[in-house]
């Protein structure tokens, strides 16, 4: 027997000792060398850690018990207070997160506003917030897709400019955020508060260490490799030289270049990146599993260049889109896809899309019951009394009582409101109206079933089977067949009569199916439908029966037998 294959994105992207299968799609795929021919670590620049080509992964030799262990031993630095506080900030984050929106104020305040410069700045912001959508997210931290070398590098450089970190030290952070959500291993967990995840986290040192996870695939990118190598420089140019040199060489305003597409814009930038960890895990809905915090919305998505559907993002991670229907605002998907058809990304992943409604049919069928848990139900037949049938008629006598299906129900507050008339349910007292409530007389809505339900008061001994003439559906074949063979040659039907005939050729089938699934007020095991017996089984039979009433009336007082005998 073979082994069933693996979807691609599903595989172990490690393997000892030799390229992944990842490793090989990877246009950018590379280890360097050192003279003797082996591989060779790669210096870093300006205190950036320098980055070991391995093929080997960090998480490889976890213990299965890992998060639980991990979150139980480790050592928590002490909480935070006003007397310490100035120990625990991470400076170089706070200063970059504090001067940035500083100058972006002054700027607006001292600036004079420029169209070309304003448009310039929303078409940076979206370059560089691309280069971390499209680039950190959604190609290195998830890998998505493929792209070529030159997509590799101008996501890198625009991802630069978005002065968030290297692609390696960004990545490895959100593969832990994945790996970890909602834990203490999270490098940004939603549970620690709003603030905490949306920029708290880069601020305030962490209380202890964040999980592991692996990104041994990265260090064998050449792209990834220089970028972090020259991380330091690439920042500076990208985030601040590119955006202001346009603007000044392009139409005279260096003031604006700047302070609105450098600073102003690279605040946007930031704060659109950190609502993915804070927003998106706190406004929305979840249709997809509700078992952790991150959620969809199109406000977050408008925030976030197209990430804002993160309840999505979470189940289906290796998908290179966030929204999937084609109204969802999400121009990270939209990039990707025309990169795409011009050649220059590939293989771009997406989740079958059986799985993908697996989850949103598990998400509704548990709303439907949390619904159903507030609503009031029908007793089931275990909670109500026995009554045998001549207890039911002599009760009926006192109050409304009319067994239907097994269940003998109280009608008498619903009498004057039945759609159909008080009469109807008025002439049932005291009977067995299955037949009738079945399409006999009218073929009742679910609405009606559950309604009835509500009104049940016992259950009929013995079942269904107290009319006389459902008390004979067993042999009921046999003996209209005998009755049908000795009796003599009747003149064609009239219409009454052939009406007559088919009202009582309806013969109970307990073993069939309600005529209407879907009615939550019949358990399975009680359900039932109302059949015509074939044409040619009851040939003549009360075929000089002039009028319903007669049979009705026969029907109410138990005399189906004597009517039947009489006229066959």
């Amino acid at each position: 027997m073979s082994v069933p294959v693996t979807p691609q994105y599903e595989r172990d992207e490690y393997y000892n000792g030799e390229p992944s299968v990842a490793d090989m799609k990877d246009p950018a795929y590379s280890i360097p060398q050192t003279p003797d021919g082996k591989p060779g670590p790669v210096s870093s620049l300006a205190g950036v850690s320098e980055i070991k080509p391995t093929f080997k992964a960090s998480d490889a030799n976890i213990p299965d018990n890992y998060v639980t262990h991990t979150i139980a031993a480790q050592k928590y630095l002490p909480p935070v207070t006003w007397k310490n506080l100035i120990w625990n900030i991470q400076w170089i984050s706070f200063l970059a997160l504090t001067i940035t929106p500083a100058l972006a104020i002054y700027g607006i305040f001292t600036t004079p506003y420029n169209t070309k410069t304003a448009i310039w700045s929303v078409v940076y912001y979206y370059i560089t917030g691309l280069g971390i959508t499209a680039g950190y997210h959604r190609l290195w931290a998830h890998r998505s897709y493929n792209a070529s070398v030159p997509l590799q590098f101008g996501l890198a450089l625009a991802g630069s400019g978005a002065v968030q970190g290297s692609i390696k030290w960004w990545s490895r952070g959100h593969r832990a955020h994945h790996r970890y959500t909602d834990t203490k291993l999270d490098p940004y967990s939603a549970h620690e508060g709003f603030w905490w995840a949306h920029v708290g986290w880069m601020l305030i040192k962490p209380r202890g260490k964040i999980g592991v996870a692996d990104v041994s695939d990265l260090t064998r990118n050449k792209v990834v490799r220089w970028q972090h190598k020259n991380y330091i420089p690439l920042l500076i140019i990208m985030g601040l030289v590119v955006p202001t040199v346009v603007a000044g060489l392009g139409w005279g305003d260096w003031r604006g270049g700047f302070f609105f597409a450098a600073a102003a814009r690279l605040l946007f930038v930031h704060h659109s990146t950190f609502c993915v960890n804070s927003l998106a895990h706190w406004l929305g809905d979840k249709p997809f599993d509700n078992k952790h915090t991150p959620c969809d919305h199109f406000i977050t998505a408008l925030c976030t260049i197209g990430e804002g559907y993160h309840n999505f993002h979470h189940q289906f991670p290796m998908d290179f889109r966030n929204a999937i229907k084609w109204f969802q605002y999400d121009p990270t998907k939209w990039f990707i896809s025309t990169m795409s058809a011009v050649g220059l990304a590939s293989h771009l992943k997406r989740f079958p899309d059986n799985e993908i409604k697996k989850g949103q049919y598990t998400m509704k069928l548990q709303e439907l019951q949390t619904q159903g848990e507030k609503l009031n139900w029908p007793k089931s037949s275990n909670e109500l009394p026995v009554i045998s049938w001549d207890d039911f008629q002599a009760e009926a006598k006192e109050r409304s009582l009319i067994a239907i299906h097994g269940f003998i129900h109280d009608c008498s507050s619903f009498a004057e409101d039945h759609p159909g008339g008080a009469h109807l349910i008025k002439r049932a007292i005291g009977t067995d109206a299955t037949t009738a409530f079945f399409g006999g007389v009218y073929d009742h809505s679910n609405a009606a079933h559950n309604l009835l339900a509500m009104m049940r008061v016992g259950v009929l001994d013995g079942g269904m089977e107290v009319e006389t003439l459902k008390r004979r559906h067993a042999n009921s074949v046999s003996s209209v067949s005998s009755v049908a063979s000795s009796a003599p040659s009747t003149p064609p039907l009239s219409s009454a009569s052939s009406s007559t005939d088919d009202l009582l050729s309806l013969v109970y089938q307990p073993e069939a199916q309600v005529a209407d699934p879907w009615t939550l007020s019949v358990p399975p095991s009680e359900r039932f439908r109302i059949v015509k017996t074939d044409a040619d089984i009851r040939p003549g039979i009360l075929s000089r029966v002039q009028s319903l009433e007669e049979v009705s009336r026969a029907d109410r007082n138990g005399e189906v037998d004597v009517l039947v005998g009489a006229q066959a």
